[in-house]
């Protein structure tokens, strides 16, 4: 191919010329509405606990270099209600930081084997509740329907329908949002209920915009458990983050270096559970001490700090870099007709008959 590519100003590749508000899902990774990869690094922040905490803690992660807050509200079942206020002031404080948050009901953990957990539904009404507050925050917030919603001994068809469920109430409701859809087993998944069901739940979503969250702990304490797991969702072309994880869970182990690293290799976003605040039975899960951003403890040390770590590897979202949505304007044209073995980088590919056209998609500021 004789082809002279003009210089390129933008870095990622583009699937869509057209583009919209809003995380999008397609072939398996996240994109911001621009059409940028979006690979989480984040840290969980258990505001429904702690909600004096939030200022600092934000200010906090984002020091760490973290792209992305998990935040845990709750719709009131067990414990006070965060009220549609809080979680707007909560997304203004993520933007303030240049967090993406992630929303999540923590009161349905473990439902089916907790009889106090609340259900599934009744998470998606709280969502709908509040829904005023998170229409036209698509770029910058993402759904988490539940946290850890199914416990032990749930049949696979539950989880399976009651997301199918979930999802269309949420998009009926005009929620138009990226949606985090958590494993089963609380968050584990070690009966594979998600790894192999996902694609059902994710072929239900008119909207085809799920991201699949496992959480990590002490089913995950060798290389190959993260890595089969992982592989898996990336052989069925599936988003995958790992919503929750530790360097230990109680008193096991969990194999925190292979959680990073395989999902550095896999392009997988991950999420450390928590800033501060934990019951010492669940053992040093805490990043920081008694809330004090300058004062890691070595779980923390090791998620900020390790070559696969926060500060290593996290991006900032762009639309906190001064980017805005692509003008795809200019034009590279393959005359000869044999096609580019390849997008390149930077361009949207668009074909016409024999010819394809690539548009160069520019930016009206520069990225980092």
């Amino acid at each position: 191919m004789n082809k002279l590519i003009t210089t390129v100003i933008a870095s990622s590749l583009f699937f869509s010329i057209t583009t919209s508000a809003g995380f999008s899902v397609n072939g398996g990774k996240l994109y911001e509405g621009n059409g940028n990869e979006f690979i989480m690094r984040g840290i969980n922040h258990p505001h429904a606990w702690f909600n004096s905490t939030l200022n600092n803690a934000f200010a906090g992660i984002a020091s760490k270099g973290a792209n992305t807050v998990r935040v845990v509200l709750s719709n009131g079942h067990r414990w006070e209600k965060t009220l549609a206020t809080d979680v707007a002031n909560i997304i203004q404080k993520a933007k303030d930081n240049k967090l993406i948050a992630v929303l999540e009901v923590h009161d349905t953990t473990g439902y089916g084997e907790d009889t106090s957990a609340a259900t599934l539904a009744s998470a998606v009404n709280y969502w709908i509740e509040i829904k005023d507050v998170l229409i036209g925050q698509e770029d910058y917030i993402i759904i988490n329907i539940g946290n850890e919603p199914f416990g032990n001994g749930v049949p696979k068809d539950l989880w399976i329908d009651e997301h199918k469920s979930a999802i269309i109430s949420l998009r009926n409701a005009g929620l138009s949002h990226a949606l985090m859809v958590d494993a089963a087993n609380w968050g584990q998944d070690w009966q594979n209920i998600m790894r192999d069901n996902a694609a059902r739940v994710f072929n239900s979503d008119p909207d085809a915009n799920i991201i699949f969250s496992v959480h990590m702990y002490e089913v995950y304490d060798n290389y190959d458990s993260v890595n089969n797991y992982m592989s898996a969702f990336n052989d069925n072309g599936l988003a995958l983050v790992v919503g929750e994880f530790a360097a230990t869970h109680k008193q096991f182990d969990v194999d925190e270096t292979a959680i990073m690293s395989l999902a550095e290799s896999f392009g997988y976003g991950y999420i450390g559970w928590s800033w501060s605040g934990n019951d010492a039975t669940y053992g040093a899960i805490d990043i920081v001490n008694n809330w004090d951003v300058n004062s890691l403890t070595a779980w923390g040390s090791k998620l900020i700090n390790d070559a696969n770590g926060i500060s290593n590897t996290s991006k900032l979202a762009t639309i906190y870099a001064g980017g805005t949505y692509p003008d795809c304007a200019s034009e590279v044209v393959d005359s000869d007709s044999d096609a580019f073995t390849a997008v390149p980088s930077g361009y949207s590919e668009e074909v016409t008959a024999n010819t394809t056209v690539y548009k160069e998609c520019l930016f009206t500021d520069s990225f980092e």
